[in-house]
């Protein structure tokens, strides 16, 4: 149960129908003081696509008489597909794959953070998109998964940007960029995401916790499923 939100508090999740994204649905929708969850992805109403712009600002649209809202969490975003995997050198790199990744995970969030901010609650609104650790730039010691890390990094920064300017006018936001750790999935699967993974809902529900005990003070950072802060 989310005891820092209002009773009746509305969420709306981005991604919906990806492992993650569908846990946290589950998870609020579970929860008594939650009086609405929408559940946003490319075949709901209204649909929302990360490579079509018109359909974040019109997804946005569509919510506003729905909202304003309490808490919004974007969860899409991709690792590898049927045409690729994460480069593991320089030599693995190609465009096409850096421009898909970027879109996904980088050009797209960044619209959600324009349009979908204004829907936030001003007494109480936290807005988290995930990220990675994967994604910290001081922390990265492996090297690999360029077009992945960079796409997080550059996320990071645009999250942390929005944060800054958000906070001038809605002084109660909290904008945070949130690491899920490795969570059963079909992003994780190619990478032992069986073995060492956290079932979906666990990892939701921590997530959850995480996010519920933010204050206004913490917007701008970049914080894991433990609620520690991570290096940009």
């Amino acid at each position: 149960m989310l005891k820092s939100f209002p009773n009746h508090f509305r969420a709306c999740v981005i991604g919906a129908t990806g492992a993650i994204g569908a846990a946290f649905v589950a998870q609020l929708q579970a929860d008594p003081r939650c009086d609405t969850v929408l559940a946003l992805h490319r075949k709901s109403s209204p649909p929302i696509d990360m490579n079509d712009e018109r359909s974040i600002e019109a997804a946005a649209e569509a919510l506003q008489s729905s909202g304003p809202f309490h808490l919004i969490i974007h969860a899409a975003g991709v690792l590898h597909s049927d045409d690729f995997m994460p480069e593991k050198k320089l030599g693995d790199l190609h465009f096409a794959q850096m421009q898909t990744t970027f879109m996904v995970n980088t050009f797209g969030p960044a619209l959600v953070l324009r349009y979908f901010s204004k829907l936030l609650d001003k007494q109480r609104g936290v807005l988290a998109l995930l990220s990675a650790k994967v994604g910290s730039i001081e922390d990265n010691r492996l090297g690999g998964w360029y077009s992945y890390r960079a796409s997080k990094a550059a996320l990071n920064m645009m999250i942390k940007t929005a944060a800054i300017e958000i906070k001038r006018t809605q002084p109660n936001s909290v904008i945070v960029a949130l690491h899920p750790g490795t969570v059963t999935s079909a992003l994780s699967q190619p990478f032992r995401g069986a073995e060492i993974g956290r079932p979906a809902l666990q990892a939701a529900s921590e997530m959850l916790q995480v996010l519920d005990a933010l204050q206004a003070e913490d917007t701008a950072s970049f914080v894991t499923y433990q609620g520690q802060r991570l290096p940009w």
